[in-house]
This record gives C-alpha cells, structure tokens and sequence, in this order.
C-alpha cells in the first residue's frame, strides 16, 4: 500500500489537469471549470477503487496542494482503504436425483446468489411455495413440513402480488426468505422465478449489494425448467401449482420425490480506494487543537452497473451533480480559507470521500481512522448535490444537532435562500458517518432532479450562479463556526430504526457500521438515550444474535427486529473485542 501512495505522489508532478483559473474567491468561473473536469468522460464517472477515481483523487490533492493546505494523513494527501469491489464465481455444482441424475449447468441452468454462503450441502428437496411465513397474515409455507437439514425450493415474489400494497409484500425479499429457511432449520434454498418472468426466466446477475452474506445456508436459482422435471414425476405442474396458491392464497408445499448435492461458492475480491484530506492549521493557543470538517464524496456510479436508474445501454454516469459539486464545493472553500488562515483560529480538515454510492464507505473507514482524536472534531459540513439550486431553495440536514444551528443558518442568509430545515444527524450521505461519533453535522443539498444517477446528470445543467451564492453561504456559516469563541453543543436527534415486518414500529437506535464486514450488525454508534444505549451497546459492537435469530448482516438484524413490538424485551447476544456478552434490550416505539 505504501508503494502505491508513492507512485501516487509521484504522479501529483506530471499529471494534466484542467485549465482552472486560480483565485482565492469562490467563483462561478472555478465551479464551472472544476465540475466541468471532474463529470468529463475522461473520468468516466469516478467509480469507487478504479483507475478513473484515482487520477481525480490526484486532482483534489493537487488542488489541496495549490491552495497550501497540509496532507491530513501523515504527510499524504490520501487514505487507502479497503472494500468489496466485485464478486466471482468458485466451485458451484447442483445435481439432483430423482431416481436418475441430473446434473445442471452453471449460468445456464443455477446460478448461486451474490449472498450465498460458501457451503457443500446435501439433503432432500421439499417444494415450500413462496417461502413466506406469517402468522400474522394467516399464512404460512412451511406449516405441515419438515426442513431441517434439507433443501427447499421456492417462488420468487409472493401469492398476492397482483394486489397493490399487499401485506404479503413485505416477506417477499430474497435475503429474508433465505433468512426464514435457515432459521426453519434448512441447508439451502434455491429460488425460481414465477411465471410473470417465464419469458426470460434470467438468472440472477452475481453483483455485491452491499452487504455480508447470509451465513451458513447455501442459496441459488434454478430454471423454471428444472423444477418442472422434479415435478413431473409426481404428475404436478409448475404454472397450475403457481396458480392454485396465488388463486387460493392458500400454501401447496410438498416434499419432492428427489434429493440434491449443491456446492455454492462466491468469491469476494477486495480492493482499495482512496480518501482526500487536507488541513489548515489555525492560530487560536486555545482553539487550534479544535477542528471543523468540511467534507463531500467524489466519487460516483461509472458506467452504472450498480445503483444507476437508467434504463439504457451501459453508458458514462457523469456525476456533475452527485457529486462534482459538492467535491468542486470542498476545493472552493479550501482555496478561500486558506487564503485566510492566518486569521483562522480553529483548525480546518477538508476532506473528499469515495465509495459513498456503495454505502458511505470512505467516510466511515475515515472516522475510524481519523487523523486525530474525533472528540476534537466539532463540526462536520458535508455537501452532496448542490449543483442544481433552483427558485432558491436549499435543503439543510442536521439542524437539530446543536443547539444554534438554525439561528447561524437564518442569520446569514443574506442570499434570499428559501431553507428547508431537517432536523436529523444521519441521512443517506458521509455526515452520518461523522454524526455517528458524536459530532454536530450539516449537510446542504439543493435537491433531487430527473437526472439522478443518470448519464444526463451533466456539466451543462449546473446552475454555476447558484452554487456560488450557496458557496459562499457555507463558507460565511463555517467560518462563523471556525472562528466563535465557543464550541457548538451536540444534541442527539431522535432516529428510530424500524422493523419492516410489522405495522408498529420498532425502535432500537443502532446505528451501522458500513465498513465492518463482519459475521453480524456491527455497530458505528448508537443513539443517545435509545434502546441500545440503554442496554450498554456502543460503537465497534457486532450484534451475532437477537432474540433467537441469527445475525450475520444488517439484513437480518432489520428482519429479526420486524418480530418484536414495543415494550418487547429481548436478549441481544453481542461481541465486544474477543468477548461475547448477552445483554436485555427493551425496545421502544418510534
């Protein structure tokens, strides 16, 4: 890793960048040159780990460089840090008996799920409908069979599907039906598209979503062709038995005339990225050992292959909006503060994160392995998105985080913006990451638009004027903020986590830790005053059980806290360091 930093460095001197006229002021000039740059299609959408996100982390940093500011990482302007970059196909085999063999093809006949356990199982097959278990519903496909240690197959989707809002929806994800298999005692599930897909009857594509894998059962998809040859010879038919349970929303499970040896095996390959920090030091004796963050990620979605709402062909994700301008917004306020910095007397880190669009990864890897002591971190200013300010209105998150945040905000717009205030410290952008430590936070957006995380999502369509006036509004409140003689409180804001398998609402107050790949839920934080601070749970916790579930991911700890209601009190198995403590959570509403 250390041979790559230099190899980095040594880049910084021979690398072209865009003609950017320097100026210490914000400018609509500079934004237009940077975002311009930073959303071209040399860059090709900066995605997290590649070779395109790597020369713009050699822009920031020049630019960082430019204005004077220190390398935040001692003495380097980037971070590396590790992440799941793509997944691969190992052993994978599936053969079924049915009083004569029949051995599938890998990618033409099963494929395993991006989330399946790497596992060599055994057993008996048993058809289980939708794979739906819901007392509460009044349905149940696995009421009547037995399947421990066997393999079940089941529907995609679920019986009531043509009805809007039905309240069978909410079982039909596919990680919570691997879930309910495992928990019901079986080895693996395969899945099967249901007719609405027989046309094309894909397979699943193998990508990361963002998450571990569900641990100890083996899952994979199969052709509606093959499970029609396991039916055959009981006389059943796979679209009439589709139809009697989605007709009669009544289960159908039967256990198969036939037996399956499955080897399942993904491979994650991991990779790197980098984070972008800098750092002006202020003059204050008292106050300089203080910091203010200002941050935003750079880096975006490539050709789209995860997380794009395009429809089209494979094409470039600009990312001038998300987030160009908000990595333009960082370099601008870099360049004007340190124009300043002999009158700063709090300390200044400017940071430009990646891997945000696959889950916040670099600001969570940052905070953990932050430069300094985050106690001494009194601010976070994050901006995402605010390239496209339109009749004036500017979003700000995290306005209850402290105590004076939305007199700063009111008191110095002078620029006629019409605010919208939020009151929450996390949200789906890298101030969580800093709100999760115990840090006040604010985050300027300036709104969504048809082109998100789309190719059209462009230079030409910023609005240069109004990221200025909303630049040069951030820096008049962060400068407030850097230069008061006192420190912002921290208020925690009520956020309730809740479980999707009820109507009631559950609150444990847990907040995640993206970073971890771990067997369990480990935890960034948690909220003060919750459930889970109650309890004595903190950040660096990895929940491995609730209940009687199982948790290997967020997944299930989402799925296991659907089944509980308020005022429920359920033991929490938890591993701190190398010691596995069981502790009582009562949980709250909402």
């Amino acid at each position: 890793m250390k041979k790559l930093i230099s190899i980095i460095f040594a880049s910084l001197q021979v690398v072209s960048f865009s003609q950017v006229i320097d100026s210490p002021e914000i400018t609509k000039e500079e934004i237009y040159q940077h975002i311009k740059y930073l959303a071209s299609d040399e860059l090709e959408g900066r995605f997290t780990g590649t070779e395109q996100c790597r020369i713009a982390a050699e822009y920031i940093a020049k630019e960082f460089e430019k204005a004077g500011l220190q390398p935040a990482f001692n003495g380097s302007y980037f971070q590396e840090f590790p992440f799941i970059s793509e997944l691969k196909l190992g052993e994978n085999s599936c053969e079924f008996f049915d009083g004569k063999k029949i051995t599938l093809s890998i990618n033409n006949d099963f494929t395993p799920l991006p989330f399946s356990d790497n596992l060599t199982i055994e057993g008996k097959v048993v058809f289980a409908g939708f794979g739906i278990s819901s007392k509460e519903n009044n349905y149940d496909d696995y009421e009547g069979i037995d399947v421990k240690n066997k393999i079940v197959i089941v529907f995609r989707n679920h019986p009531d599907v043509n009805t809007p809002h039905s309240p069978l929806e909410q079982f039909a994800g596919l990680r919570y039906k691997a879930t309910v298999a495992r928990d019901k005692g079986a080895a693996g599930i395969i899945f099967v598209n249901t007719s609405d897909k027989k046309d094309d009857d894909k397979l699943f594509k193998l990508e990361y979503d963002g998450a571990a894998k569900v641990k100890r059962i083996s899952i994979i998809q199969i052709k509606r062709d093959v499970l029609q040859k396991l039916l055959s010879p009981l006389n059943l038919n796979i679209e009439e038995l589709e139809k009697q349970i989605t007709e009669n929303k009544r289960p159908n499970s039967i256990e198969l005339n036939a037996s399956t040896k499955i080897v399942t095996e993904v491979i994650e390959v991991e990779s790197i990225s980098w984070n972008v920090g800098g750092m002006l030091k202020g003059n204050d004796e008292k106050l300089s050992d203080e910091y203010v963050v200002i941050g935003a990620h750079f880096d975006h979605l490539g050709w789209g292959k995860q997380n794009s709402l395009y429809l089209g062909e494979p094409a470039i994700h600009n990312g001038a909006d998300d987030n160009a301008s908000g990595t333009t917004g960082v370099l601008e306020l870099a360049e004007k503060f340190a124009s300043e910095k002999n009158n700063l007397k709090r300390s200044i880190f400017f940071f430009a994160f990646s891997g945000e669009e696959l889950g916040l990864l670099g600001s969570s890897y940052l905070v953990n392995h932050f430069p300094v002591p985050t106690e001494k971190v009194i601010t976070m200013i994050n901006m995402d998105m605010i390239g496209r300010l339109k009749d004036s209105s500017l979003i700000v998150y995290g306005t209850g985080t402290s105590t004076n945040w939305k007199n700063i905000l009111n008191d110095k717009n002078s620029f006629g913006f019409k605010l919208t205030f939020n009151d929450e410290g996390f949200g789906p952008s890298d101030h969580s990451s800093f709100y999760g430590k115990k840090i006040p936070v604010l985050f300027f957006f300036t709104g969504t638009h048809t082109d998100y995380h789309k190719p059209s999502d462009d230079y030409d369509r910023i609005n240069s004027d109004g990221q200025e006036k909303v630049l040069k509004y951030v820096y008049s409140i962060a400068n407030e903020i850097i230069n008061s003689e006192s420190r912002p409180d921290y208020l925690a804001v009520e956020r309730k986590d809740s479980g999707r398998m009820t109507t009631s609402r559950v609150w444990v107050g847990t907040i995640p830790d993206f970073a971890g790949d771990v067997d369990g839920y480990k935890l960034g934080g948690v909220t003060e005053g919750s459930p889970a601070a109650l309890a004595g749970l903190k950040a660096g916790d990895i929940i491995t059980r609730f209940g009687d579930k199982k948790i290997s991911n967020i997944y299930d700890f989402t799925y296991a806290i659907g089944n509980y209601k308020p005022g429920d009190k359920v033991k929490v198995l938890i591993k701190r360091a190398d010691k596995e403590i069981e502790v009582e959570l009562e949980l709250k509403a909402r």
